[in-house]
């Protein structure tokens, strides 16, 4: 999306035109729906700086620009390499302490960008403009003084604004990059922040909430961002179900105010402090026990519960078991929420993995492209390890499913990472397997055979009892950026694959 001259724009009056006009000069892939209202209020802005300065019709502004992901819009903008200028357009019937609250949410989201920054708001109902101080307070401000601002910044950034926007400088996971996260530079979405605004209105009795979305929804960060705001008052644990990892160790060392209980082998551990809250990530591994153990806690300390959780409902119910998400939402006062926009994977990815996992899959579209995925086959385990290897050299990490995967000291240990270590995580590009033993059953659904009989001794029960597909599933969710599928001595599943690409 590139700046756009405002005062040749609203030489035109009516919306219609003025959308259709504005797209080719922004080159913005989809039109714009602008309401009369606002085509006035943007005539009279560029009119009254014209009336100070006829050089302000020269200047170009990014109009009605929307953050990736985040969907935080912007009236006008313009940008260089030291300062930021924001400019809202009201027409009227608005608040003071409105006006502020979104200046200051502006402040805050581009912050990123690290350059000196001024927010302003124009009513054109009252013909009134307002500056947000320093210290943010707001303040009545003249035209002579925003004219002067506009001239001295000088000329815009002309570039597509998104590639300021990059999505690795707000959207984290605290996993992944723990430094960050304590340091909070990370951003909610407004769907993120609202479900946040209804937990905390329902954590004064002992509740149980959650909340739950596909993987890449923001799950872990909202848990965790909840977890820090309800500690600066009450003594809060967050029981973890995911893999013991480095990085949340450094979590639990550096942040004094939340204990971190890892829950192996299906068990809560034994606690003997109370808490005045309790948080749980990764609610879909929960057992029934498990479940019990912590309502138990919640009864005796009158805490509320707070769980993120992932639904499998793409799955085959075979592959799925019995997880957390079922025995969470038949409970009588369980309240839930669903997180749906995908902040950390792109929706190409995602349509892909929809189709992967069921080829009938409504929201599927298998018509699609998919520049972002790789597909291999191999016709043996020696082609399977050299086609992996490759990918791993292409910076893609592997992930190994540990419910089949391939034991080849030859792969590299560094650029692999067991399915059970990949929970919460992300990584840029994604290689996986998918062997002999996968197959797509008559309504879709990709299944696995049962290959307990042929696996060696030294695999225990445990790991033949996993799902392969589901660990695929979570696997390949872990991509932000690549995916690419290995397809090892099965035809059918590639050439099904296949025509999902082609």
């Amino acid at each position: 999306m590139r700046p756009i001259n405002i005062y040749a724009l609203t030489r035109l009056s009516d919306p219609v035109r003025l959308s259709r006009l504005e797209r080719q000069m922004s080159a913005r892939k989809n039109h714009l729906k602008i309401k009369s209202w606002e085509t006035e209020g943007l005539k009279r802005f560029s009119e009254k700086l014209c009336a100070v300065s006829e050089e302000t019709t020269e200047l170009d502004y990014y109009y009605s620009f929307v953050m990736p992901k985040l969907g935080k819009e912007f009236d006008l903008l313009r940008i260089n390499e030291d300062s930021i200028i924001n400019i809202e357009l009201k027409s009227g019937n608005v608040t003071d302490e409105a006006i502020r609250y979104q200046l200051l949410q502006n402040r805050y989201y581009l912050s990123t960008l690290s350059k000196t920054m001024y927010f302003y708001t124009y009513v054109s109902g009252t013909d009134r403009l307002v500056r947000l101080t320093g210290s943010g307070r707001l303040v009545d401000a003249g035209w002579a003084e925003l004219c002067d601002l506009l001239l001295r910044q000088g000329d815009s950034y002309h570039g597509d604004i998104e590639d300021l926007f990059q999505e690795e400088k707000y959207l984290i996971s605290p996993l992944t990059d723990p430094d960050r996260f304590l340091r909070q530079e990370y951003f909610l979405t407004f769907q993120q922040r609202d479900i946040k605004k209804q937990i905390l209105k329902n954590v004064s009795s002992p509740t149980i909430q959650g909340f739950t979305g596909f993987p890449g929804t923001g799950k872990t960060i909202l848990l965790y961002d909840i977890a820090m705001q309800l500690s600066r008052r009450d003594c809060v644990c967050v029981f973890h179900l995911g893999s013991h990892t480095a990085e949340l160790e450094q979590l639990d060392e550096r942040l004094k105010r939340i204990d971190f209980y890892y829950c192996d082998d299906e068990t809560i551990p034994t606690i003997h402090k109370k808490y005045n809250a309790i948080l749980v990530d990764e609610g879909h591994r929960l057992s029934r026990r498990m479940l019990e153990d912590i309502l138990a806690l919640r009864d005796r300390w009158q805490a509320p519960v707070i769980i993120s959780y992932d639904r499998e409902d793409l799955l085959a119910l075979s592959e799925r078991a019995e997880c957390g998400a079922d025995i969470l939402e038949v409970l009588p006062d369980f309240i839930h929420y669903r997180l749906t926009n995908h902040i950390r994977r792109s929706s190409e990815l995602s349509a892909f993995i929809r189709c992967v996992i069921r080829t009938g899959e409504a929201g599927a579209n298998k018509n699609r492209s998919y520049p972002s995925v790789s597909l291999s086959y191999a016709a043996d385990q020696s082609e399977t390890a050299h086609l992996l290897r490759i990918y791993q050299k292409e910076g893609y990490t592997y992930i190994r499913n540990s419910a089949t995967g391939l034991a080849d000291p030859a792969i590299d240990s560094e650029m692999t990472t067991e399915i059970s270590d990949a929970a919460c995580k992300e990584f840029a590009s994604v290689v996986m397997l998918l062997d002999a033993s996968f197959f797509y059953d008559e309504s879709g659904y990709l299944r696995q055979k049962n290959m307990a009989a042929d696996l060696p001794a030294a695999i225990s029960s445990d790991r033949i009892s996993q799902s392969a597909v589901r660990n695929l599933f979570h696997g390949l969710s872990r991509a932000k950026e690549r995916i690419a599928i290995v397809v090892s001595e099965n035809l059918p599943v590639f050439d099904t694959l296949l025509s999902f690409l082609h």
